[in-house]
């Protein structure tokens, strides 16, 4: 173990983007205390693995990665935080080599624990019941990647019948527009293009101080320094037609949905004790189309949930056809221990779970090279990120295409003019530079 002042941390983060604003900010407050930030590749002194426990799976990458880093830095400290942390604490500290298990309502002192550290010396063990996660660790992630995601609100009030997140997380509440727009300001300063407006459930901003979601955006649409903003996952009846119709007016706002829908059945919805119907559902798609007709719609979707018929899941993929997104997200359901689901009779095989997985990947895919072929031929504004592979360099469109074009430095962080000409096979757009920006080309 080197000196308090050389100490070098190493950072694992799965799960969801409130995660990575999260560990991002706990790398910054080690580094106030001396304790830099590893190369990726280079052996670390302490490890911060940032879990999730979003679905069984999740759980066992969490595992998997636990017990990696134990085995290749045996004399490193180990500290796992994060809704697997909070949720199944003792589990984790089963593992030999874990020296720290942090909940998430104690993420905002990882960083003074384990300054006093100086070696191994057994597990302890941070973590409170849920109806304790009330504190708000404010965060923003950065020097990552060249989008930031600002955390504005935490934690569900919500009671999804197949959900952990609300024993992970506690309670919605989120801080003040203020401060918000103080941290936006920040980001700003660093020279970061894009914020991703980030929460559990991003929609109920404004709970806990009597504010509200367009408020926020309408401040935030006003900070200098930021070109982009776009607004993280959001429950269809939280997505108002003020928040839309901001959204299509705004030359900030991207035109870029994610709204989750989990099933496209009604029945199944109501199992699900979601807080919305498909007609629901439909008439926010329907808005945006007429206000943004560009926009790029991503939607989450379950499936397998206990109860699902075949005549369920036929609803729901002619569901899907009919308000025809641009992207699936698709989850196989998962049975998470302390929800009602769980307890739910008529469970669907693994096997017929698995095929249905791929019945609507496959319709995801069918979506997405019909919503981008719509674009080939069109001018882009691009925002490059740092990523060099195969000799390109990427960005994104403002609605979410993801382009390539060949690599040059300069480019990074950078709002490009392309064209866009083609899809690969990997469902990339190349692109060609246009001539207004070859100052930016540099060999």
């Amino acid at each position: 173990m080197r000196s308090i002042n050389n100490r070098r941390a190493g950072f694992y983060t799965l799960g969801c983007k409130l995660n990575y604003s999260e560990t991002s900010t706990i790398a910054r407050q080690l580094e106030e205390h001396g304790i830099i930030r590893a190369d990726k590749g280079e052996q670390a002194d302490i490890y911060i693995i940032n879990t999730c426990s979003v679905t069984e799976n999740s759980d066992k990458k969490c595992r998997n990665t636990i017990r990696k880093i134990i085995r290749e830095n045996p004399k490193a400290i180990v500290v796992v935080t994060g809704c697997y942390a909070q949720l199944k604490a003792h589990e984790i500290a089963s593992i030999e080599g874990v020296d720290l298990v942090i909940g998430n309502s104690e993420k905002g002192s990882i960083a003074d624990m384990v300054k006093s550290m100086s070696g191994k010396s057994g597990t302890v063990i941070h973590t409170c019941d849920a109806e304790d996660l009330t504190s708000f660790f404010s965060s923003f992630s950065s020097g990552d990647r060249t989008r930031t995601f600002l955390k504005i609100q935490d934690g569900c009030d919500y009671k999804c019948s197949y959900c952990t997140i609300p024993l992970a997380r506690g309670g919605s509440r989120n801080k003040p527009i203020t401060e918000i727009i103080a941290e936006a300001e920040k980001i700003a300063a660093k020279g970061q293009k894009e914020i991703v407006v980030t929460g559990i459930n991003t929609g109920d901003f404004g709970k806990t101080t009597g504010e509200s979601l367009y408020e926020l955006i309408s401040r935030l649409d006003n900070v200098e320094g930021i070109e982009r903003y776009r607004i993280s996952s959001i429950e269809p009846n939280l997505l108002t037609d003020q928040i839309i119709e901001f959204c299509g007016s705004s030359a900030k706002f991207q035109p870029h949905f994610h709204i989750p829908l989990q099933s496209g059945c009604d029945r199944i919805l109501g199992l699900m004790r979601r807080r919305y119907t498909t007609a629901l559902f439909a008439d926010r798609i329907e808005k945006i189309r007429r206000h943004i007709p560009s926009a790029f719609i991503g939607i989450d979707v379950i499936t397998g949930f206990p109860g699902e018929g075949c005549e369920d899941f036929n609803t729901t993929f002619e569901f899907l056809r009919s308000v025809n997104p641009a992207f699936l997200h698709v989850f196989p359901y998962s049975v998470r221990p302390n929800t009602p689901a769980a307890e739910f009779p008529d469970k669907v095989a693994p096997k017929i779970i698995a095929e249905r997985v791929r019945i609507l990947t496959q319709l995801s895919y069918e979506f997405y090279r019909k919503f981008s072929e719509k674009f080939i031929g069109s001018e882009a504004k691009v925002l490059f990120e740092s990523t060099r592979r195969g000799g390109f360099i990427f960005g994104y469109t403002e609605n979410y295409l993801k382009v390539q074009v060949p690599y040059s430095k300069g480019l990074i962080n950078t709002i490009a003019s392309v064209r866009l000409d083609a899809m690969d096979g990997n469902g990339n757009i190349n692109g060609s530079l246009l001539q207004k920006n070859s100052d930016l080309y540099l060999k």
